[in-house]
């Protein structure tokens, strides 16, 4: 075996490890947080018209901080910091289902 199989082996390794450790779920929870902010920065990319921090006199809507939101998933309770816009609302598209009225019967 060279160094670089024995490298990756190692690798591999210490990912089950980790893996195997996180059973609580901290390490789901964590990949969801990434993908949720990965998901509304785009979101928000789309509706400013340009990119976190760029500048542009094409620019749409300018951003406004962040709110906190807590987000109840199968894997437990995900933080979410929500990216707020001068003019107008947003509300990532993943939490818009959850939110929408329930008829009432």
């Amino acid at each position: 075996m060279n160094q670089m199989e024995t490298t990756m082996t190692d690798d591999r390794m210490a990912l089950l490890e980790l893996v195997e450790k996180q059973a609580d779920g901290d390490l789901v929870r964590e990949m969801l947080a990434f993908a949720a902010e990965r998901i509304m920065e785009a979101e928000v990319e789309a509706r400013t018209g340009v990119a976190k921090g760029a500048r542009s006199p094409l620019r749409e809507v300018h951003r406004n901080g962040y709110r906190e939101r807590d987000w109840d998933t199968r894997a437990g309770r995900v933080a979410l910091e929500i990216p707020k816009l001068r003019k107008g609302s947003y509300l990532p598209s993943f939490l818009e289902l959850r939110c929408s009225p329930v008829s009432g019967h």
